[in-house]
C-alpha cells in the first residue's frame, strides 16, 4: 500500500512538473492583459466564449465517456495504408517564384501563401504528432513535405487561427521564427509566441471583425465557432478565428477550425465573393458537431461566404476523430455537387492558383 501511495504520489509530480514546465504548453495571459481582454465581446468572466453557448460543458463522467469511446473504437480506414507522399517543390521555385497568387498545401490545415511577392505561412504545423510530446499522439500521415522547412525562404507574415496542436506547433514555431517578419493572431494566441522567444513587437493580436494592412494586403480576423486550450487549466483562455486575406487582385478565406454558424453567411455579406474558400472538412463527429462541421455543412459554407470554389482542409493529415480518413473528401464534393459549388483537392504540394479556372485535380486518394 505505501509503496502504490508513493507511485501514484510520484505520478502527480511528474505530472505537474510536466504541464507546468515543458515548453510546449506556451505561456498564459496576465491579469493585466485580461483587463485589456475585457474589451472584447468575446471575453466574459475571464474566459473567451462563442456568440452562441457551445462548445456544450461536459460533466465529469461525460468526458471520461467520450475519451473511452475515442481511445477504444476501431476504425477500419483511419489512416491511409502508407503514408501520404508529398509533391516536392524546389526552394529555388518558392524563393524566386513572382507569378499570380498560389498556395502550397502541406496537409492538414497548413499553408504557404505566395501573393504579391510576399511569403505567407497559415497554420503551419510542421509537427509529427498533434501533442505536446511526441509520445502523446499519433503520427502524422505524410513522413515528408513538399519542401523541408529549414529550407523555406524569409517568411513575411505567419497566420495563426487558434492555439491548438494539429495548428500551433511549438517545434515548428521554433524553426520558422528567426526567419518570420510578423506574427498575426487571435487574442491571447501571441502569449505562446512570447512564451518561446518572439518580440512581443513580431505579434499583432486581433479580435473578430478586426482589419490589419499588412504592406498591399488587408488581414481581417473573422469570427469561427471554436474553443482553446493547450493545457488542463487555461480552456478558452485564448481566442480563436477564421482570417480572410485581401489583395489589389485576390480574396481568399481561411476558415480556421469551425462549426457551422451564421458567422459564414455574416462574412461573406462583409468580405465576400471569396477566389478561394480554404473550410475546414474533417475530425468530426455528431457528439461535437457544434464545433467541427460535418462536410456537408462545409459545402454549405462555401455557399454562405460566396466562395468562387472551395478547398476542404483540416483532413488528411492526422487522425483526430472516428470516421474514415477519406470520408469528409467523398461527402464533401457529393454535397458540393448538389449545391453547384466546386471543390478542388490538390495533393499535397500540389500548386494551388488562387483564381484558377482550368486546372483539374485527380482523386489521389481513391486507391489509398
Amino acid at each position: 500500500m505505501i509503496i502504490t501511495i508513493i507511485l501514484i504520489g510520484l505520478l502527480i509530480i511528474l505530472f505537474l512538473v510536466f504541464t507546468n514546465f515543458y515548453p510546449s504548453f506556451g505561456g498564459n495571459s496576465t491579469k493585466k492583459q485580461q483587463l485589456v481582454y475585457e474589451q472584447s465581446n468575446q471575453f466574459n468572466n475571464g474566459k473567451f466564449r462563442n456568440t452562441s453557448p457551445v462548445p456544450k460543458d461536459l460533466s465529469f463522467t461525460e468526458t471520461l465517456s467520450l475519451a473511452y469511446k475515442f481511445f477504444t473504437t476501431k476504425v477500419p480506414n483511419g489512416r491511409p495504408k502508407v503514408d501520404l507522399k508529398a509533391q516536392k517543390i524546389d526552394s529555388i521555385n518558392i524563393a524566386d517564384y513572382v507569378g499570380q497568387a498560389r498556395m502550397i498545401w502541406f496537409g492538414h490545415s497548413s499553408f504557404l501563401l505566395q501573393i504579391e511577392g510576399k511569403n505567407i505561412l497559415i497554420d503551419p504545423m510542421f509537427g509529427k504528432v498533434p501533442a505536446p510530446h511526441p509520445l502523446l499522439g499519433e503520427n502524422r500521415f505524410n513522413k515528408e513535405f513538399p519542401l523541408e522547412i529549414e529550407k523555406l525562404p524569409q517568411i513575411d507574415a505567419v497566420i495563426y487561427s487558434h492555439d491548438h496542436y494539429d495548428h500551433l506547433d511549438y517545434e515548428s514555431v521554433l524553426k520558422i521564427k528567426n526567419k518570420t517578419r510578423h506574427f498575426y493572431t487571435p487574442l491571447g494566441v501571441g502569449n505562446h509566441l512570447q512564451a518561446w522567444g518572439i518580440p512581443d513587437a513580431k505579434i499583432t493580436e486581433m479580435d473578430w471583425w478586426q482589419e490589419a494592412k499588412f504592406e498591399t494586403l488587408k488581414l481581417v480576423c473573422t469570427p469561427a465557432q471554436h474553443f482553446s486550450g493547450r493545457n488542463i487549466n487555461n480552456s478558452q483562455s485564448t481566442l480563436w478565428s477564421s482570417w480572410v486575406i485581401t489583395s489589389e487582385n485576390e480574396n481568399i478565406y481561411f476558415s480556421g477550425d469551425s462549426g457551422y454558424a451564421p458567422h459564414f453567411k455574416e462574412i461573406g455579406e462583409k468580405y465576400g465573393p471569396f477566389d478561394l474558400a480554404l473550410l475546414e472538412c474533417g475530425q468530426y463527429n455528431q457528439m461535437w458537431s457544434d464545433i467541427h462541421m460535418m462536410p456537408e455543412e462545409t459545402a454549405k459554407a462555401g455557399i454562405d461566404v460566396k466562395a468562387k470554389k472551395i478547398m476542404p482542409i483540416h483532413w488528411a493529415g492526422f487522425k483526430l476523430a472516428l470516421h474514415d480518413w477519406k470520408d469528409p473528401i467523398m461527402r464533401v464534393k457529393a454535397k458540393a455537387d448538389e449545391l453547384n459549388i466546386e471543390v478542388i483537392a490538390p495533393q499535397i504540394g500540389q500548386e494551388i492558383i488562387v483564381k484558377d479556372t482550368i486546372t483539374t485535380y485527380p482523386n489521389w486518394w481513391k486507391d489509398l
